[in-house]
Formats: structure tokens, sequence, C-alpha cells
């Protein structure tokens, strides 16, 4: 067997997080922000890093002093770098988040010319995609030109090179011109993925046609209420290219739905919430650490629902990733596997 340079690269967006200092105070109250960093594609990377795998990243930063403290961040914890070119005249993304646990976090993205936005399929034929043993991909890179052709490049050379793609469903509406575009547009895109990893809000948009199922909450992390049968949602993502499809549910715990018709349900963990913003994150990292140990799926989830739980009662995302002796720990402390 040939050895993999990557256990993981990581495709997508990539921010600084300023978080309210001030926990419970209402967003306009707010007088202290720590600065971390995130970004689904980020958070995983690092979270996988913790957990011990070789993670790479890749995504873009501006010509700016907060993209350089991204790549520091990312330096220091180990994860790949190469592969993050410099955008000239664009920007790194930021995103600001109010606390008011335990569900109320009012965020707000700044994501207009946004350099991982700017990726390319130049980009990506740079990147060792073949010299990983997984990729795992943002639907949110898919949301516009020309980050979304270079995702659909870099699966593709996935592909070709028999490496399992992951997707990240990652809904995130106010950044779509039109909700029906997601669906259609991360329709196309699993049919290249051998996994799929969502909650039942970001899997009923998947299948949205009429733009009135959805109700967007204002300024809420949380997915917006989408109308629409589950259980047919979920078949139609099986019936794409996905081999299994991996439903978050939070403190619920999480299920992976397979192509035979099979449903594992994982149950979660009790925990206080201080902060639910990147705890999915959490959970794929997790999830990808069992998977490629070659771990069942039971198992594999119920790493990914610790990693998850223990990063809710944190005050960030990618900062706060535990390693792999802490998930442990906590997963026997609660009952085992």
């Amino acid at each position: 067997m040939t050895m993999k340079t990557y256990d993981v690269i990581t495709y997508g967006r990539s921010s600084i997080d300023l978080y309210s200092n001030n926990i419970g105070s209402p967003f306009e109250e707010i007088k202290e922000f720590g600065a971390f960093v995130g970004g689904s594609p980020l958070n995983i990377a690092v979270g996988a890093r913790r957990l011990g795998l070789k993670s790479a990243l890749l995504t873009a930063v501006g010509n700016d002093m907060v993209g350089k403290f991204l790549l520091n961040f990312l330096a220091k914890e180990g994860v790949e770098t190469a592969f993050i070119p410099v955008k000239d005249g664009a920007r790194t993304s930021a995103v600001i988040l109010g606390i008011e646990p335990p569900a109320k976090f009012p965020l707000v993205y700044y994501r207009d010319n946004c350099a991982d936005s700017k990726m390319t399929i130049d980009d990506v034929m740079k990147a060792d995609i073949a010299g990983s043993r997984l990729l795992e991909v943002s639907a949110t890179a898919l949301n516009i030109e020309p980050s979304r052709s270079a995702a659909f490049f870099a699966a593709e050379r996935a592909a070709e090179a028999g490496v399992p793609v992951l997707v990240d469903l990652d809904f995130r509406a106010d950044q779509w011109h039109d909700p029906r575009a997601y669906g259609v547009t991360t329709r196309a895109f699993l049919n290249y993925c051998t996994l799929a990893v969502g909650t039942e809000e970001e899997i009923l948009a998947t299948m949205v046609k009429d733009p009135a199922q959805i109700t967007i909450r204002n300024q809420q992390i949380s997915a917006p209420e989408i109308t629409g049968n589950i259980d047919e949602a979920i078949k139609a993502v099986l019936r794409t290219g996905v081999q299994a499809l991996v439903v978050k549910r939070g403190a619920k715990g999480s299920s992976v739905f397979l192509k035979d018709g099979s449903v594992i349900d994982v149950p979660g963990f009790t925990v206080e919430v201080v902060n639910v913003l990147g705890a999915g994150d959490a959970f794929a990292a997790g999830f990808i650490y069992g998977y490629l140990q070659g771990w069942d799926w039971y198992k594999c989830c119920r790493l990914g629902n610790a990693c998850g739980g223990i990063l809710v009662t944190k005050h960030g995302c990618a900062n706060f990733n535990p390693t792999y002796q802490e998930a442990i720990s906590f997963i026997e402390s609660q009952g085992g596997f």
C-alpha cells in the first residue's frame, strides 16, 4: 500500500473569529471580543491535527495582517499551509459572534471580496490531493466562482486518484443569492462524494425547490427553519454518489444512513453549553479520525459526538478542539464507546 503524505486535506473557508467575551450579553451591549480562528474547513483541519492526523488546509487568505494571524496559528498547530495562496486585492474573511447560551448566538459574516472565494483551479492543481487519504469540502465553497469550479475540480482530482471525498453540507443561507442555488449546486457535487455530513436542516436544504420552504432566522447561527420530508431528503442524497450520510443532531447524537437502507443511531452527550459554533466541525474531525482508522460507523460517530460535546463547553472553535486523549477520557467518563 502506497504511503500518503496527508491523512486529510480540507477545502473552503477560513476566517478570524471575534467572539464576545461578555457571555450572556446582548450583541449590542458587547464590550470585549476574543480573537480566534474559524471557518469550517480550518476548524476540521485543526481538529484532525489535534487528534493526531496529518492535515492540510486548502484555502486562501488576503495580503493582510488577518491572513498572517491565521497562517501563524496554523503553523503552530502543525497544519500544512503550503497550499494556501495569498490573494492580492482580496481580504481574509471575518466573523463576529455574540454568545447568549444556551440557544442564542447572533452571528455576522464579513465575506465580501473574501480571499477564500478566489480559490482557482490553478490553486487546486498545486495541492497534493492524490497524496491525501481523504478530501473534505465545505459546501459554502460552492456558492460563487471561482471557488465553485475549483471545488469541483478538486473532487475530480480526488476521484481520479481513488481518494474518498467527504462534503460538509454547511448551508449558510446568507451566502447564497437564492437558496435553490445551494440545492442545485450541492446535488451536483454529491455525485463526487463518498461521504456527506450535515444537520437535518442542511439535508432538507439540498432538496429545496420553493423559497417559501425556508424561513430565515434573523442573525442566528442555527440553520434556517426548512419545511420538507426529511426521510425523502435522506433517500434523495443516498441516490447520488454518497455511500453514507451522517446526520448531526447535537446533544441527541448522530445517525448514519447507508445505501442499503440500514441506519446506525449513536447517542450524544449531555453537557453545559457555552457556545455551539464549531461543534459540527469538531464532530467532523472526530468522525474523520475514526473513518481513517477503519473504525465502524458507531465508533466513528461516538468519537465525533464526544469532540462536539467537548467543544460546546468552550469559548471558541478551532482554538479549543480536544486532543485524542482528551476525547477518549471524556468518552470513558461518560460510559465509554
